[in-house]
């Protein structure tokens, strides 16, 4: 191995400044030889069984292992580390037992995800690992979630977070660096460019010779680093956690390595000139070190050879073990069970005086209690401290509990739920604000892909509530008066809350951020100020799934939610001066939805609307329009009607919005028609 060279580095001011290389005297070189051959001997394993037909499937890090290895050896057991696909030496390096580890890279039983999820999609939170999505660049901003969390907590440990070349052009990579920056995370952000991705390489993906140099303009500092020399990685990480540790914030390293193998081993490298992979074979992070510790006489060649047959010994006993392994078996109760982690059921129920609210009054007050009875409850959002959020919901709150707790984010939706998730896996009880429900689609991938998947997956609770003030009827326009909850009741892992009364809006939010699960808590904006109920004074908590029969009725049922709920009291009482008593129910919460409720209403009235302010088609009246078709369908005296706003985008105009987008205009037409049938 050739001397360890520094490193070359683009601090935030731009200059270039020198990274010293690692000391090799305080090493322990002979193990370090041994970690890093490790992830060598397992790839080679790996790709003889790929060979032979026994492995279906394999990311290789062949040649990459300096990165991997590099990054853990040089961080504190305590630190928080986010591998990719190719970083099978973080793992190994961290002492993952190999058993289990190997059941998991061969979808056996006794993996770590159970068989829901492949090689390194998954978190040992007992080994401060948290594994990858297949959406690259997702968990940079949930390193920075853990590394607040570590600062909040006084602990002086960091979060090293890998992302490949190709995913640096993501969104989430630019969010989550401006994050760290602006707060002074102590985040490590390491892009591990082989050169290529999947088969485009990085030159035509990125406009400069390094990605080090994005660095600068997040005012931190940007480091490149020989990739395949494990001591100058050490070196680089050691120093960037050592300036983590100390205060002055995360730093973007660049590893300098190349993809040896295929994106996957069945990908293939043709697309690779053979010359490429020529040159850098001779580069080669193993081969280096091995010459390392034999020119300076810290290993002899018998010791190499020894330790190379012991671990091919270990490895080659291990992967024939987790190959006779059963297959994953479940079934199909013991797969819905695991889909959230068990509910919260610490009931508070509502006791004690009561005084009138506002809507807004109300979710302000839980939210206040809730800070007030656990520190772990974070506010994150944008404008909500000193500014009070754009509805001033949390008006007032700075001085109440301090800038630490209540946080204005840069405009980052998908960076702010990703930190809202390092939280939550750091044991804090985060609440997001978004300006605007909206805005929510910035942040989709991030809810539902990684904080709805998480427990399922790998078992760990995920404790985050998401406020989104959604709906029309204010004369905002399309982008500001969106009703999109049905989006969210699609996916699996999430829970959804649409609360029309004040008591329920306080009682459910404070159930919302105990719940160790991903809530959306939809607060209607038309409601914040226009509606008044009287509130307990007292914390308490109302339980997801029950719905509220608001109104009784003998004639027809009304389903809805929301502000729908206020529309169908209004036709009540209309119909109830003509004789007609209908029955009104309040859902309350989609995720879980109340059945029982609903169906026993229906056994009891024998006509049934369906009622949201959504768009008709595909809303989430749908749903409950086919369960009771299902479950209820010999009690029907009428078809089951919906009743929903035309399928357009919503207008500014209020009279465009109110006499031909609404569904508070179709409604009275609609219950004609379910009354006369």
């Amino acid at each position: 191995m050739a001397k360890t060279k520094a490193a070359r580095t683009v601090p935030g001011n731009g200059k270039v400044g020198q990274v010293q290389a690692a000391p090799a005297g305080d090493l322990d070189l002979k193990a370090l030889f041994r970690a890093l051959l490790l992830p060598r001997v397992i790839e080679e394993k790996q790709l003889r069984l790929i060979r032979q037909g026994r492995l279906s499937k394999w990311f290789s890090g062949y040649g990459q292992e300096a990165v991997a290895v590099g990054c853990a050896w040089a961080l504190e057991p305590g630190d928080d580390i986010l591998p990719m696909h190719r970083n099978l030496g973080v793992w190994t390096t961290r002492g993952v037992p190999l058993r289990p580890l190997f059941c998991q890279l061969m979808g056996r039983a006794g993996g770590f995800t159970k068989g829901r999820d492949r090689t390194f999609h998954f978190g040992l939170p007992s080994h401060h690992l948290y594994g990858m999505i297949s959406h690259l660049a997702a968990m940079l901003p949930v390193a920075c979630g853990l590394g607040l969390a570590a600062r909040l907590d006084g602990r002086p440990n960091v979060a090293l977070a890998f992302v490949g070349d190709g995913a640096t052009r993501e969104g989430d990579f630019h969010e989550a660096l401006n994050l760290a920056a602006v707060w002074k995370l102590p985040v490590l952000f390491v892009v591990e460019n082989n050169a290529y991705g999947l088969s485009t390489p990085v030159q035509e993906a990125v406009a400069v010779e390094d990605i080090a140099d994005a660095a600068a303009g997040y005012g931190m500092p940007g480091v490149v680093v020989d990739g395949n020399d494990v001591l100058a990685v050490i070196a680089a990480v050691r120093q960037a956690a050592e300036r983590a540790r100390h205060g002055e914030g995360p730093t973007l390293l660049e590893m300098k390595t190349f993809r040896i193998r295929g994106h996957e081993e069945a990908s293939g490298t043709k697309y690779v000139p053979p010359e490429l992979i020529a040159a850098w074979a001779k580069k080669d992070p193993v081969e280096r070190f091995t010459r390392y510790v034999l020119e300076r006489g810290v290993m002899t060649e018998a010791e190499v050879e020894a330790v190379r047959a012991e671990l091919e010994a270990e490895v080659d006993a291990v992967a024939e073990w987790a190959l006779a392994q059963p297959p994953v078996e479940s079934t199909p109760e013991a797969e819905r069970a695991d889909v959230f982690a068990p509910a919260f059921e610490a009931f508070v129920p509502p006791a004690g005086s009561s005084s009138e609210k506002r809507f807004i009054d109300a979710i302000s007050e839980a939210l206040a209690q809730a800070m007030e009875r656990d520190e772990r409850v974070i506010l994150m959002g944008q404008d909500i401290a000193e500014y009070g959020g754009v509805f001033k919901v949390t008006a007032g709150f700075v001085e109440r509990f301090g800038k630490a707790r209540v946080r204005n984010t840069p405009i980052i939706e998908s960076g702010a739920v990703g930190a809202a998730m390092g939280l939550a896996l750091a044991g804090y009880r985060p609440v997001v604000e978004m300006q605007y429900a909206d805005f929510i689609s910035c942040g989709f991938n991030q809810i539902v892909n990684n904080l709805a998947t998480t427990h399922y997956r790998w078992g760990a609770p995920v404790n985050v509530t998401i406020r989104a003030p959604f709906g029309g009827y204010i004369g905002a326009g399309p982008f500001h008066s969106q009703s999109m909850e049905a989006w969210f009741c699609h996916v699996p892992g999430l829970k959804v809350v649409v609360p029309a009364t004040p008591q329920d809006a306080k009682g459910l939010l404070l159930t919302a951020i105990e719940e160790p699960n991903p809530v959306l808590f939809f607060e209607h904006k038309y409601l914040y100020r226009s509606l008044r109920g009287d509130v307990t004074e007292a914390p308490f908590h109302l339980p997801f799934g029950e719905a509220r029969v608001v109104r009784e009725g003998t004639h027809a049922t009304v389903v809805t939610y929301g502000l729908g709920v206020h529309w169908a009291l209004e036709e009540a009482e209309h119909w109830a001066g003509q004789g007609v008593e209908l029955e009104v129910i309040d859902l309350r919460t989609l995720v879980p939805w109340d059945r029982e409720t609903v169906l026993r209403s229906v056994a009891k009235t024998n006509r049934v609307l369906v009622l949201h302010e959504a768009p008709l088609t595909a809303g989430f009246g749908a749903e409950i329009a086919a369960r009771i078709a299902e479950e209820a369908f010999e009690h029907l005296d009428a078809p089951v009607l919906r009743v929903g706003a035309e399928d357009l985008p919503v207008p500014f105009s209020p009279s465009l919005e109110r006499e031909i987008y609404a569904a508070r205009v179709r409604l009275r037409p609609a219950l004609e028609r379910l009354l006369a049938y």
